[in-house]
């Protein structure tokens, strides 16, 4: 082990432990589709019969927040500007709140897969249709980021081949949403949450053992300026500040969990309203480990390279490189365990994909094709949405393969 310069690159068992993790999130998705071959209906398929349980889908809704990118990302946030982010728990409890209280009941009480059905109710057949359009396109693009974004900086610091995790992203992905619908999404998400965390947790672990113990990491980030997250200055246009992360993050927030497809799609598919609105309330216990799990990654990188900025020295190329040079730094020697941190990055890329792919198919569904071709069995139906499933998933896994070709 060595911290700073050149880091080794992935090893035989980091591949190891990186295609098995996967895989097995695949399996999860096909077990569920054999599990529930009985009950092969257009709601099952995309709302889990809506008879899920508040704890799976509490941990799905995390899942998805976590991208590759936030894996990566906010670790690098903590370690360059501070803890100032961590405020960001403060706007997901009021999300959290209006959400369950306000939005849960309304949508649930519709019985409703899309949520653009409401704006037909509401406006008109046509306004329904322009927001699925908007719906479909952002989601494609922003899909195909989040595949290659966190894949772009993990290529150049582990050396994993681009256009392999390209292939194993569609292809896990393709399986365990096309067989297993929401449900499989899921439980799916549930795993890979626990992956997640877990990868964070080895980092900081690893971290405390090199710097003697957490007081001299907390000592460090103190002595860097790192701990100072409360700042009340009025000027929105400073980076970070109490009432910007309130105010902004709050709006963000309330429209992701709201009124975004793919969020609501996972609530909609409990058994209750009750279960409905725990699951939100367990996601922001969620939120709130995951924003602090990747915080203290942040602060324990910095303590470690305080006199060695990675980025200064041009040991990596970018801020999203650093918790990726960091874990082939300090990890190395312990082979498999940087594979099982990159599984956890890819985890959260699989979560954010898959829950994106799910939504896609039901809008496209619903909104759509339901309308025109109303007399569709319950077995073409069942065809058709495992069709859709497939076609989004190469749809975005395509808009990847262009930004890799444009760049």
């Amino acid at each position: 082990m060595m911290v700073g310069g050149e880091v080794a690159s992935f090893s035989v068992w980091d591949y190891v432990v990186f295609a098995g993790i996967l895989l097995g999130a695949s399996g999860i998705g096909l077990w569920q589709a054999i599990r529930g071959r009985k009950e092969n209906t257009s709601e099952e398929f995309l709302l889990g019969g809506r008879q899920m349980h508040a704890v799976p889908v509490a941990m799905s809704l995390t899942a998805s927040f976590m991208s590759g990118i936030t894996v990566i990302g906010t670790p690098a946030e903590s370690y360059r500007y501070g803890t100032a982010f961590w405020l960001f728990g403060l706007s997901y409890a009021i999300t959290s709140i209006v959400t369950a209280e306000i939005f849960v009941p309304f949508f649930y009480r519709l019985g409703i897969t899309s949520i653009y059905e409401y704006l037909e109710m509401r406006f008109s057949k046509s306004v329904r249709v322009l927001a699925t359009s908007i719906f479909i396109m952002q989601t494609v693009l922003y899909t195909g980021l989040v595949i290659y974004a966190p894949a772009i900086a993990l290529n150049q610091i582990t050396g994993l081949d681009l256009w392999g995790v390209l292939v194993v992203t569609g292809a896990v992905c393709i399986v365990y949403c096309t067989l297993g619908g929401l449900k499989a999404v899921i439980w799916t998400d549930a795993v890979q949450l626990v992956i997640m965390l877990s990868g964070f947790v080895a980092v900081i672990a690893r971290g405390v053992v090199l710097q003697g113990d957490m007081a001299r990491i907390w000592q460090d980030a103190a002595d860097g300026g790192r701990l100072e997250a409360f700042d009340f200055d009025p000027d929105p246009l400073k980076r970070h500040t109490f009432w910007t992360i309130l105010v902004g993050g709050s709006m963000i927030w309330i429209s992701v969990y709201s009124i975004n497809q793919s969020q609501v799609q996972r609530y909609l598919a409990c058994r209750s309203v009750a279960h409905a609105k725990t699951s939100l309330y367990l996601n922001y216990l969620g939120l709130l480990a995951t924003v602090s799990l990747a915080m203290f990654c942040g602060l324990t990188m910095y303590s470690i390279y305080m006199k060695c900025d990675p980025l200064t020295n041009g040991d990596v190329g970018s801020p999203d490189q650093l918790l990726p040079y960091l874990v082939m730094d300090i990890l190395a020697d312990y082979p498999g365990v940087p594979g099982f941190f990159v599984a956890g990055a890819y985890s959260g890329t699989l979560s954010t994909v898959s829950s994106s792919i799910n939504a896609l198919t039901a809008v496209t569904l619903e909104d759509f094709i339901r309308p025109k071709w109303r007399n569709l069995t319950e077995k073409q139906l069942s065809w058709i949405n495992m069709s859709l499933s497939e076609s989004c998933s190469k749809l975005s896994i395509s808009v990847e393969a262009d930004q890799h070709e444009s760049q």
